[in-house]
């Protein structure tokens, strides 16, 4: 990706709490043709023992084709898409000063990299599913377990699905969130993502904030 250094974020400290919080990533892998298959799944990032930026887990339908197909000797590329919104030129109060400023669009992604490998093992799944549940199921006032649907049930679903694993080899972030304007122009973009409202506008605004408070 092309990637300006005031655009760059490497810190897994940033990168993983992102990751987390967006958890549904586009999944881009190259079949033993050669050809590209697009896939969005969740993810669960988990530590690597081994020391790298970590694992990304996650399964797909038996009936997938991406399982089989995926060559472990090149490296699947999968894209968490965080906060994003348009930035209008009428947000920067350098438009009254000089009028040299053109709209833009602000957003922050995270691309992990990897070689993919499948887990067709029905013990490694029901615990997966189960890590996966609980993490998504936390946060409800009554939470869904998996051992509250049938067992037998839950055994022809795990049968239905293939886990995939993802060893990650790179983390790297791409922060567009007005890093480039000056700080009046920053704080304009804060103010006017506010103004407009909607959780996504919001969302941003923190992004920017929490990106312009080293230099305050």
């Amino acid at each position: 990706m092309y990637l300006p250094a005031h655009f760059e974020e490497t810190r897994p400290e940033v990168l993983q709490p992102l990751l987390s919080a967006h958890p549904l990533g586009l999944l881009v892998t190259q079949d033993q043709a050669g050809g590209l298959a697009a896939n969005s799944l969740p993810f669960l990032l988990e530590p690597d023992p081994a020391g790298g930026p970590g694992i990304l887990r996650g399964h797909v339908a038996r009936a997938n084709p991406l399982w089989r197909e995926s060559r472990s000797d090149v490296d699947a590329l999968v894209v968490f898409q965080g906060p994003q919104a348009y930035i209008s030129p009428s947000m920067y109060p350098s438009k009254a000063a000089t009028g040299k400023v053109v709209p833009t669009w602000n957003y922050s992604m995270v691309q992990a990299r990897g070689p993919l490998r499948a887990i067709d093992d029905a013990d490694w799944l029901r615990a997966f599913v189960t890590r996966l549940t609980e993490r998504h199921e936390a946060q409800r006032p009554v939470p869904w377990a998996v051992s509250d649907a049938p067992d037998d049930y839950i055994a022809a679903m795990l049968r239905a699905i293939v886990g995939i694993e993802i060893r990650l080899s790179s983390l790297r972030g791409k922060l567009k969130l007005s890093q480039n304007r000056t700080r009046p122009d920053q704080e304009g973009v804060v103010y006017g993502l506010r103004s407009q409202g909607g959780t996504e506008a919001e969302a941003m605004a923190q992004a920017v904030e929490q990106a312009i408070a080293p230099l305050a």
